[in-house]
C-alpha cells in the first residue's frame, strides 16, 4: 500500500494511492496514518479494503491536490548522521563505529512539495536525499533478528541542513537541522511488502534540475535493523516515529566549489519505488 495525507497544511485527511494514481479517502476507516493506524493489525485490516469501495478524491496528487507528511502526529524524528561511507569521504569525516544519532524536531516536518524556508541569518543551507524508516510496531531493546517486524512502511525524507548552525555554533548537530520546514516528509508511506529490497534503492537529488546526489542504499554502512535496534537502546520507538536513515554523496557542503541554497531554487529528489519531492526554496527575506 502506498498510504498518504492530502489538504490544506493542519487539517490533512487519511488516504491511499491506487493502482491507477488516484487519492482514496480514508477518512471513514482510520482517523489519520499514524499513531495506532501503523500497528501491524491495523495495517493487515487496510489490506483488506476493497479500494474501489472508497471515495475518489478530485484532483492529481502533488499537483492540483496538496499532500501533506505521510505520517501524522510524528512523535519522534530520529536521524542517523554519516551513515554512507562516500559521503563520510565527501565531509571529511572517519567512518563511525556506531551511529551518529540526531533529531529534527517535528515543527520541522512539511509536506513533500511544500516550501522550503530558509532561516534568519542563515549562510549555508543544504540538501540530503534519506531514505525514512516508519516504525508501525512500538518496541523498547528490540533484538536485531526482530527489527523489521516493527517497520511500518518506507518514505522519501528531505533532511535539510544549515551547517554553519550545525557545525559552527556550539552544541549540537539539532540546532541546524530542525529550522522550520526542514523536514520534508512523503509523498507517501510504501508498506514493506511492496519495496523489493530496501537494501538496494537507487535515490537521487536535483537543484534546478541539476543532478547533485546520486547514489543507493546498498552502500548504508549500518543497516535499517542494525539502525533499529541500536536506536532502541535508547529510547522507545513508538508507532509513527521516523529513523532517517542518511544521505549519500554530492551534499552542497561537499561540492567544489561549496554550493548552498540561497532562495529561488527548485530542489527535487527521490528514491526508486517511494515517489518525488519538489520544493520551492525561499529566501530568508521573505519569513514574515
Amino acid at each position: 500500500m502506498k498510504l498518504l495525507r492530502f489538504g490544506p497544511h493542519g487539517a490533512e485527511k487519511p488516504g491511499l494511492l491506487d493502482d491507477m494514481g488516484r487519492v482514496r479517502d480514508l477518512s471513514a476507516i482510520v482517523p489519520d496514518i499514524g499513531g495506532d493506524t501503523l500497528l501491524p493489525e491495523s495495517l493487515a485490516a487496510l489490506r483488506e479494503l476493497d479500494i474501489e469501495s472508497l471515495p475518489i478524491i478530485d484532483g492529481k496528487p502533488q499537483d492540483d491536490l496538496r499532500l501533506g507528511p505521510c505520517v501524522g502526529g510524528i512523535g519522534k524524528f530520529v536521524c542517523i548522521g554519516l551513515n554512507y561511507a562516500d559521503h563520510a569521504e565527501e565531509a571529511g569525516m572517519p567512518i563511525p563505529e556506531e551511529p551518529i544519532i540526531f533529531n529534527k524536531w517535528t515543527s520541522a516536518v512539511v509536506g513533500p512539495n511544500d516550501d522550503i524556508q530558509i532561516p534568519r541569518g542563515s549562510v549555508k543551507t543544504d540538501w540530503e536525499v534519506e531514505l525514512g524508516v516508519v516504525i508501525g510496531k512500538p518496541g523498547v531493546y528490540i533484538d536485531e533478528a526482530d527489527a523489521m517486524a516493527h517497520v511500518a512502511g518506507y518514505c522519501v525524507v528531505n533532511d535539510v541542513s544549515e551547517r554553519e548552525f550545525q557545525l559552527e555554533r556550539a552544541g549540537t548537530w539539532d540546532k541546524g537541522k530542525g529550522c522550520d520546514t526542514f523536514g520534508p516528509t512523503g509523498p507517501w508511506l510504501v508498506t514493506p511488502d511492496e519495496v523489493e529490497n530496501v537494501d538496494d534503492l537507487d535515490m537521487w537529488l536535483d537543484v534546478d534540475g541539476e543532478r547533485m546526489q546520486s547514489g543507493s542504499t546498498a552502500t548504508l554502512i549500518f543497516k535499517i535493523p542494525e539502525l533499529i535496534s541500536y536506536c532502541s537502546r535508547f529510547m522507545s520507538l513508538q508507532s509513527g516515529d521516523v529513523i532517517s536513515t542518511g544521505t549519500p554523496p554530492g551534499v552542497g557542503m561537499g561540492h567544489s566549489p561549496i554550493r548552498y541554497l540561497a532562495g529561488g531554487e527548485v530542489v527535487t529528489l527521490g528514491i526508486a519505488g517511494l515517489g518525488e519531492q519538489r520544493s520551492f526554496v525561499r529566501p530568508s527575506a521573505s519569513i514574515a
